[in-house]
C-alpha cells in the first residue's frame, strides 16, 4: 500500500494557516445556522487542510475539525481518522463526543448527486443546506499565506511572459506558438492544472487568439472564446497559421503552487490598424481608473460601468468585451480557481473588501484583426488595487522580438 502522509499538517505555519480558514468557515456558518459542514470536493479540501487526499473534512460549528482519510491517505497527525468509507462518519463523530448535526451543509455546488445522496445518508436525521456559497466567500478573502502565494505566481507567471517572444517563428500556427508557451510555464513550475469554478469549464493550460478566432464565440462563460483545434474542446487556438496584421492574445495558465494568477498581453504581428492600437491602450487606461477606485467598500458593479464608460467615450464600446458575442463581465475573483467571487459585473452591487484578489481584463475584439487588451491580477486594498502581475503591458510586434 501506497502511504500519502498529509505533510502540510506537520508544520506549525500551516496549523496556524489552518485555524484562520476554519475559523472563516465557522463565522459564517453560525450566520446560516449550521452545526456542522461536511467537505469533499478537492478545491474545498486543499483549502482546509492545505493538501488533497480521499477522504472528507467535517467542521464542527465551534472547536476544531476532523479529517477523514480513506486508503491510501493516511496520517497519524491529532485531528486524522482513518476510515474504510464515509458511512463511518457519524459513528467516529460519535466517539470522539460530537453530537451528530441537527443541521449540516453538504457542496451540493460542488459535488455530484449522489456523492451528496452517499454523505447525507450518513445523517438521515440531519436538515440539509449548501455550504458551497459560504465555502466561496469564506475563500474569496485571501489570508497574508494565501497572498503570498499569489505574489509568487505573479512573478514566476511574468518570468514566462518574459521570454514569450523568442519562441515566434514566422508562419506558426497559433496552437504551434502556444505548446511552445506552455513548455516554458511547464519548465518555470507550472504545475499543469488550471482549476476554475463551475462544472462546465474547461481549458488546457490557457488560450491564445489569434486575428478572428478571437470573435468566435464558445460554449463557455469565458471572456473571449475561440473555435479550437477539435469539437471535443471547442475552445482557444484552431491550429490556423498567424498571418502578418492581426494580432495575438495571450492569456496562458499562472498555477505555480495551488494557487493562480491571471494574466493576458498581446502581441502584434508585424503592423495593425490604429483602431486595434488605440483599444489596447483604452484598457490600460480602464486599468488604470480601476486601480484607482478599487477600495475596500466600493461596489463592484462601480468597477464594470466605469470601464464601460470609458470604453464608449474612446468609441468603442461596439468592440468591447467581444464583438459578435459579447460578455457581461470584465473581470473575476481569483485564488485556488478561476472565476472564484466576485464576478465583476454590472449586477453585483457587493462591496469589495480587503484582501480579496480580482482578475480584471477589459478585452476588444477588432473585426479581422484580433483580440486586444490587458489583464491583470490584483489585491484590493485601502490604497487601491495592487498589481500582481506587473509584467509590461505594450503591444509589441512579435517580428521585432525575434529581432532583438
Amino acid at each position: 500500500m501506497i502511504d500519502t502522509v498529509i505533510l502540510p499538517l506537520l508544520r506549525q505555519e500551516m496549523r496556524n494557516e489552518l485555524e484562520l480558514r476554519v475559523g472563516k468557515l465557522q463565522t459564517l456558518m453560525k450566520e446560516e445556522s449550521f452545526d456542522g459542514v461536511l467537505i469533499g470536493a478537492n478545491v474545498n479540501l486543499f483549502y482546509l487542510s492545505g493538501t488533497i487526499f480521499r477522504g472528507n473534512v467535517y467542521v464542527p460549528k465551534s472547536g476544531e475539525p476532523l479529517y477523514f482519510l480513506i486508503s491510501p491517505s493516511i496520517s497519524c497527525q491529532k485531528g486524522c481518522v482513518a476510515v474504510r468509507k464515509p458511512e463511518q462518519i457519524a459513528s467516529v463523530l460519535m466517539e470522539n463526543g460530537q453530537e451528530p448535526p441537527s443541521r449540516l451543509g453538504l457542496e451540493f455546488a460542488d459535488m455530484t448527486y449522489s456523492d451528496i445522496s452517499r454523505l447525507k445518508a450518513c445523517f438521515p436525521n440531519a436538515e440539509y443546506g449548501d455550504v458551497s456559497p459560504l465555502l466561496r466567500k469564506s475563500r474569496s478573502i485571501k489570508t497574508a499565506y494565501e497572498i503570498s502565494r499569489m505574489r509568487e505566481d505573479g512573478i514566476k507567471h511574468s518570468a514566462v511572459y518574459s521570454m514569450i517572444d523568442k519562441c515566434y517563428r514566422e508562419n506558426m500556427t497559433d496552437l504551434e506558438f502556444q505548446i511552445e508557451i506552455e513548455r516554458l510555464l511547464r519548465l518555470e513550475g507550472c504545475l499543469g492544472l488550471l482549476r476554475a469554478a463551475g462544472s462546465r469549464m474547461e481549458l488546457n493550460l490557457g488560450s491564445l487568439l489569434n486575428g478572428d478566432n478571437a470573435d468566435v464565440p464558445s460554449p463557455y462563460d469565458f471572456t473571449m472564446g475561440g473555435r479550437g483545434c477539435d469539437p471535443a474542446l471547442p475552445v482557444g487556438a484552431d491550429g490556423m497559421t498567424m498571418m502578418p496584421g492581426t494580432t495575438v492574445m495571450i492569456d496562458m495558465n499562472g498555477c505555480f503552487n495551488g494557487y493562480q494568477t491571471d494574466m493576458t498581453r498581446c502581441r502584434m504581428i508585424g503592423d495593425v490598424p490604429e483602431l486595434a492600437k488605440k483599444a489596447h491602450e483604452c484598457s490600460r487606461r480602464i486599468l488604470r481608473s480601476l486601480e484607482k477606485i478599487g477600495v475596500p467598500g466600493t461596489e463592484v458593479s462601480l468597477l464594470y460601468t466605469t470601464a464601460v464608460d470609458i470604453a464608449r467615450e474612446e468609441g468603442l464600446h461596439e468592440y468591447f468585451m467581444g464583438h459578435k458575442h459579447k460578455v457581461g463581465f470584465i473581470g473575476h475573483g481569483i485564488g485556488i480557481e478561476l472565476n472564484e467571487m466576485p464576478v465583476i459585473m454590472e449586477r453585483n452591487n457587493s462591496l469589495l473588501q480587503e484582501n480579496m484578489t480580482i482578475a480584471i481584463e477589459p478585452k476588444f475584439v477588432i473585426p479581422h484583426v484580433g483580440a486586444v487588451g490587458v489583464e491583470n491580477t490584483y489585491r484590493v486594498t485601502s490604497g487601491g488595487l495592487e498589481n500582481l502581475t506587473t509584467f509590461n503591458e505594450e503591444m509589441i510586434s512579435l517580428g521585432e522580438g525575434v529581432k532583438e
